[in-house]
């Protein structure tokens, strides 16, 4: 799960790190109240939306007056934020934080995620801040200090020295550094956080370290430990179809290809999708069933695949085990007939019953004329990727 902004900068407030006041408003109405209530001045105006390069696309402004925030606003409200992260269609901005500006004598990078290879979560710090920290690493590796979390004693005291002197802290502002390390490392143990960053942390010109801006997401399946990060879902910021699948116990996450794809099992997933590639064709989703595929996911399946006007095609690819490939069969017939298969749909079997299977879905071409068979996952993915144009 993720969160806004603002809501990662609250968990930081409370947790005794530094940041600067803000107030989130709704509208472009309220935009002067908002800034009269925080006392004018100087003030930097953030787009709250799930996906990065705000700064590139003109979604975060330095204003002057009450005037500038006004017409930031208006502007943020008034159109889709488009960005390297977002596609071509853009997000809609919803809320619009307007925080206090500081002034800055150095921003740096920090952040935690878990390292699969370690099986550890592994504390990330950087001199380079206000950048992507994969421009960074790809720039120069050794450009980022890394220190990984005991697994029961979380970050240890000589870590966190370490830390704050690969960042170049010393004296009071090293008392301040090892102070945000440590509370950032704490949230994210307790929050069950899947990432914590900070970007950039800065140094201010009065000699304060500060969190200007702040990401966090959380792991799906402790968040209900947690009822304090459900209240800060946004279901606004999501893919109407991803909330859909999770409410079916469907695994769903959008792309931006033209062929719809309906696997069970992540793994095979993954491949599938790799193989469409293969062969010149684009994924417009990735979609899991899990492994007993019922009648009732098939038909929520297909009616979230073919509600996504990119598809032009979709490559079911299943694996009879839990589930045996005639019952399979008779649940993507049972689908065709209640949603109807407006695109061509190629279906490729394996597994328990797989020539049974394909015996029931031949006899039902004259009735669902839009259904293809394939005899492996090869021709499959060529079939579909023809087409799918």
């Amino acid at each position: 799960m993720k969160i806004h902004e603002y809501q990662a900068r609250d968990l930081l407030a409370a947790a005794g790190v530094p940041v600067p006041n803000g107030v989130v408003v709704e509208a472009a109405e309220q935009a002067r109240s908002a800034y009269e209530k925080m006392g004018g001045g100087r003030v930097v105006v953030k787009a709250q939306v799930h996906a990065g390069g705000r700064g590139k696309a003109g979604y975060v402004k330095l204003c002057e007056n009450a005037q500038q925030v006004e017409e930031a606003c208006r502007f943020m409200f008034g159109r889709p934020m488009v960005s390297a992260q977002t596609g071509p269609a853009g997000v809609q901005v919803r809320k619009v934080l307007i925080a206090q500006a500081v002034q800055i004598a150095h921003e740096y990078y920090l952040g935690i995620v878990v390292d699969r290879s370690k099986r550890r979560p592994v504390v990330m710090a950087s001199r380079e801040g206000g950048v992507e920290i994969e421009e960074v690493a790809k720039r120069d590796p050794s450009a980022i200090a890394k220190q990984w979390l005991h697994p029961h004693l979380g970050l240890l005291e000589f870590q966190v020295r370490a830390l704050v002197a690969a960042l170049g802290f010393e004296g009071e502002q090293a008392k301040q550094a090892g102070l945000t390390i440590r509370k950032l490392a704490e949230l994210f143990v307790q929050k069950d956080c899947s990432l914590a960053e900070i970007n950039p942390l800065v140094l201010t010109k009065a000699g304060q370290v500060m969190a200007i801006d702040a990401k966090m997401n959380f792991d799906d399946n402790a968040i209900f430990r947690h009822p304090e990060l459900q209240a800060m879902y946004d279901p606004a910021e999501e893919n109407p179809n991803e909330i859909r699948a999770k409410n079916a116990n469907l695994s769903y996450i959008a792309l931006d290809g033209r062929i719809g794809c309906l696997v069970n099992g992540a793994g095979l997933a993954m491949a599938t999708m790799d193989i469409i590639k293969l062969h010149g064709g684009e994924p417009a989703n990735f979609l899991d069933v899990g492994g007993g595929v019922t009648k009732e996911g098939a038909i929520e399946a297909f009616r979230i695949l073919l509600g996504d006007e990119k598809v032009k095609a979709v490559l079911v690819n299943i694996f009879g085990g839990i589930a045996r490939c005639d019952l399979i069969a008779e649940a993507l017939i049972a689908a065709a007939r209640e949603v109807g298969f407006k695109v061509p749909v190629v279906v490729r079997l394996e597994g328990t019953n797989v020539e049974q299977a394909r015996k029931i879905l031949e006899q039902a071409r004259d009735e669902i004329p839009m259904l293809v068979t394939a005899t492996d996952l090869t021709d499959a993915a060529k079939k579909v990727v023809a087409a799918a144009g």
